[in-house]
């Protein structure tokens, strides 16, 4: 009977990378997978402040990574114990982030302007026992009662400061601890951004972000080794910005140029100063390269850029078609990350929509959410992903991580997409934000896309707000650029000629700025509950 039950049950259709598999290396951590060959490197620039000029070698990497990790075990810190980073940009993070994981620790960023109490809230969510910050965000942790290490030139009584923390490591004797770091141990908790519900502790392994490097730095020749200059303005507390950003740029000896805040002149400058060849931004920048007049103001001919990758947002086929001819030769890529899958998992090339394709050492599936059946090409569903990259769970939350993590290990990423004949994939929208009209399923991100497609239009976001008869309604809200004439009824009109009946916007606000995450995802629960109150 139970072969015949076995023999009956359904197949299950899974796709796999185009490209070969390719080796993830064993018991090796994170901080040594990527350090590795530094001594070839050791004079070359690693970190660069865009606006200074200050920053470090490799050779200074190196060596301050095995002095901060040396200086923490003699602080006391044991393997597993979390220490958060409340920092923002600076050359040295990457530096502070993996002596953390060489000590055994547990690498927590967390964002340098979010509010105190919401710092709190992460800090005991994750049971910190250490703080490394700066002078001028030190108020923030001052009342959490642990030890704070202070990084930068203030001094702060009753705190650790940095530079002589390292000094005094090299005083200290050589640590005797046999508790050796393990790659199966957890060495990162990023906590997710809470834009779809209440923040959590993504628990990541050293193995599953050594993983994520060999999978997403696969198509690096040996010629590059040394010779990409990238911008890091994505903030490094994100997963994105340590590990995509840092560790693969360490990994492979290029340059960051680092870059505290976002300001287009300034990211202009940067990329024409430091010659960056490849800036990761995301699509509210874009925006601004193409329709903010500021950009006539430089001469773009002295750009070394060759390619750009955006993320956290899908970005409308419109503004990529206007980048591409006022930036032309700089190809355009976008890319998913959802924090659970530990960084970069899949690369989308934007030639057509928002289509890509997965990455060595993937496997995916497309889920009906209703069935939870696997669907062929050409059918849209739930994305499921398998991979070594796949967090081992939520910190401390087993329910949600059995929400998240099936049995069989798959991991349901909360978005909808499809895979083509030609096994390129593409995102159509999150389950979560689809907007439920009249028993129709609307997609924000087409209605918004159509939007930004409107001259006068320069951020837009769509969210479903409640309705008794329809059960939810499309709203946007809409930034209008100064010299726009358009009402918000002409808007609502331009929508209507170009989609089905059921996607037409019902209820639409001009707005000074669309609220977004530091991280450049929309924050549409806050819009959603905005529009609900002017309504």
């Amino acid at each position: 009977m139970g072969t015949v039950a076995q023999n009956l049950k359904q197949e299950e259709i899974i796709f796999h990378s185009k490209y070969p598999p390719v080796q993830v290396p064993d018991d090796v951590t994170l901080p040594e997978f990527v350090l590795s060959n530094v001594e070839l490197y050791q004079d070359k620039v690693a970190f660069v402040d865009s606006v200074t000029g200050k920053g470090c070698t490799y050779g200074e990497v190196s060596r301050d990574v095995k002095r901060f990790s040396r200086a923490l075990r003699s602080l006391g810190l044991r393997k597993g114990r979390v220490v958060v980073v409340l920092l923002p940009n600076v050359p040295v993070y990457a530096t502070i982030a993996l002596g953390i994981m060489a000590a055994g620790g547990i690498f927590s960023g967390a964002n340098p302007s979010a509010h105190a109490s919401e710092i709190k809230k992460q800090a005991e969510a994750a049971d910190a026992k250490l703080i490394v910050t700066d002078g001028s965000t030190h108020h923030k942790v001052k009342d959490l009662g642990l030890p704070v290490i202070i990084h930068g030139e203030d001094r702060v009584d009753g705190t650790i400061y940095w530079v002589e923390l390292l000094e005094a490591a090299d005083k200290a004797s050589a640590d005797t601890t046999d508790d050796k770091v393990q790659q199966t141990d957890i060495c990162a908790l990023p906590f997710s951004s809470g834009t779809t519900g209440l923040s959590k502790g993504v628990m990541l392994t050293h193995r599953n972000l050594v993983a994520n490097l060999c999978s997403s730095l696969f198509s690096v020749g040996p010629e590059l080794v040394g010779q990409i200059t990238i911008l890091g303005l994505i903030p490094f507390f994100h997963i994105y910005g340590l590990t995509g950003i840092c560790c693969a740029t360490i990994r492979n000896k290029g340059k960051v140029v680092v870059m505290r805040r976002y300001e287009l002149r300034a990211f202009l400058n940067a990329l024409i100063t430091h010659q960056v060849t490849f800036a990761p931004i995301v699509p509210p920048i874009i925006l601004g390269l193409v329709k903010n007049p500021i950009v006539d103001e430089f001469d773009l001919s002295k750009l070394r850029l060759r390619s750009i990758m955006t993320a956290a947002a899908p970005l409308a086929p419109e503004i990529l078609n206007e980048f591409e001819k006022k930036f032309p030769g700089v190809e355009v890529q976008e890319l998913h990350y959802p924090d659970s899958w530990g960084s970069k998992q899949g690369t989308w090339d934007c030639k057509e929509e928002f289509s890509g394709f997965i990455l060595p050492n993937l496997e995916v599936k497309f889920v009906d959410p209703e069935s939870g059946k696997s669907l062929p090409k050409n059918a849209p569903g739930e994305i499921c992903v398998r991979s070594q990259c796949v967090m081992k769970g939520y910190y401390k939350n087993e329910h949600e991580t059995t929400l998240t993590i099936d049995k069989d290990g798959w991991l349901h990423t909360g978005d909808i997409g499809y895979i083509d004949d030609d096994g390129d994939v593409f995102i159509v929208d999150r389950i979560k934000e689809l907007i439920k009209y009249k028993g129709f399923q609307v997609a924000p991100a087409e209605l918004e896309a159509i939007l930004l497609s409107h001259p006068s239009v320069e951020d837009a976001a769509v969210v479903g707000i409640p309705d008794e008869e329809a059960g939810e309604i499309p709203a946007a809200c809409v930034v209008m650029n100064k010299k726009a004439k358009e009402s918000e009824e002409d808007m609502m009109d331009y929508v209507s000629s170009n989609v089905a009946s059921y996607k037409t916007v019902r209820a639409l606000q001009f707005v000074d700025a669309i609220p977004k995450s530091p991280s450049g995802k929309i924050m549409r629960r806050l819009i959603k509950e905005n529009m609900v109150k002017k309504l």
